[in-house]
């Protein structure tokens, strides 16, 4: 998508991926960038760190409204990645996270169609599909408002499109951070020696962001072909020193997470690098989804069923990039 010109949104912009993607679009010739997010601190942190005149701090939080409504006036593109996201924090403060990731979802889709925003894009993630916890949960609703609200645009030239895949290696919160940060104790906790989980780089993670924006139509969740990881191949690249000590499984986690089910697979479509979960409503038109190929009965896109697979060499010369995060 051509981005000259454009004046850009992302919610959430001091977190791991506004930060990688908004350094990424500043390599356009776009009009302005504006960070929006609610901790003035990690605002500050980030304007001695991007220096670029086209980039606007703006303090506000997705549960309130009106100052959506201003921060959105004149933006072309939102891309939405504000959330609650820690998995326990989302069981214990259980309508903090109704708040911010369903009841914030909806006063982004109302600020942007109101204020004639072109384009958005909301992150979800692989908890949001067949969700036992909370924040998978809250996704799943978040996900289910950005898909529905296309139905809803009226004459406006709004449209609403999501992105799912799984955990980002090296952001803040993920597990090789803190994998890293204990290791000096001799001991990595595992909780349990089946488990495995979707990686995606920050930086595959932008770059598919920007894609999509540039295939969406309105209404898609779009899914990467990304590979899988076993936790204890990870323990192992991460802290090859430490012996592993199985924890047992917390409260809300899965063994596998999936990013597409057996009953989203009938409306899917595959592409070479991704899938396109399409719309089940009468205004998305089949040729939006040319050169997409249908799924085999059955199919399910899970995490320990994967084609594709994250060695522990893999993960060792991905940390050694100079863009990885928590280095």
């Amino acid at each position: 998508m051509d981005l000259s010109g454009k004046s850009i949104l992302v919610t959430g912009g001091t977190g791991s991926f506004g930060k990688m993607f908004i350094k990424r679009v500043l390599q356009y010739d776009v009009k302005k960038v504006i960070v929006f997010s609610r901790d003035e601190l990690k605002q500050y942190e980030m304007a001695q760190e991007f220096t670029d005149t086209r980039i606007r701090f703006f303090i506000g939080d997705v549960r309130d409204k009106d100052r959506l409504y201003r921060a959105f006036d004149g933006v072309d593109i939102v891309i939405h990645a504000a959330a609650m996201k820690h998995v326990e924090a989302c069981e214990y403060n259980p309508f903090e996270a109704v708040k911010t990731n369903i009841n914030g979802a909806q006063n982004i889709i109302e600020a942007a169609i109101d204020r004639g925003v072109n384009r958005v894009i909301a992150l979800s993630t692989d908890k949001a599909c067949s969700p036992i916890n909370l924040y998978g949960a809250t996704k799943l609703a978040s996900d289910k408002l950005f898909v529905a609200a296309n139905s809803y645009v009226g004459d406006k030239d709004t449209k609403f499109a999501v992105v799912r895949y799984g955990n980002v290696v090296g952001s803040r919160g993920s597990v090789v951070p803190f994998f890293k940060k204990i290791r000096h104790t001799g001991t990595i906790p595992i909780t349990d020696e089946r488990m495995t989980r979707f990686w995606i780089t920050l930086e595959h993670g932008v770059q598919f962001v920007l894609d999509s924006l540039d295939r969406m139509h309105g209404g898609e969740i779009f899914v990467p072909k990304i590979p899988s990881m076993k936790v204890t191949d990870l323990a192992k690249a991460v802290a090859p020193e430490c012996k592993i000590e199985v924890v047992g499984i917390r409260p809300g986690e899965k063994l596998h997470e999936a990013m597409i089910t057996e009953d989203d697979a009938r409306r899917t479509l595959e592409y070479d690098t991704y899938y396109v979960i399409q719309p089940e409503f009468a205004w998305w038109k089949v040729e939006n989804g040319n050169g997409g190929r249908t799924l085999a009965d059955g199919f399910g896109y899970v995490s320990n069923v994967n084609d594709e697979w994250l060695s522990v060499k893999d993960l060792q010369v991905l940390m050694e990039d100079k863009e990885f995060i928590n280095k």
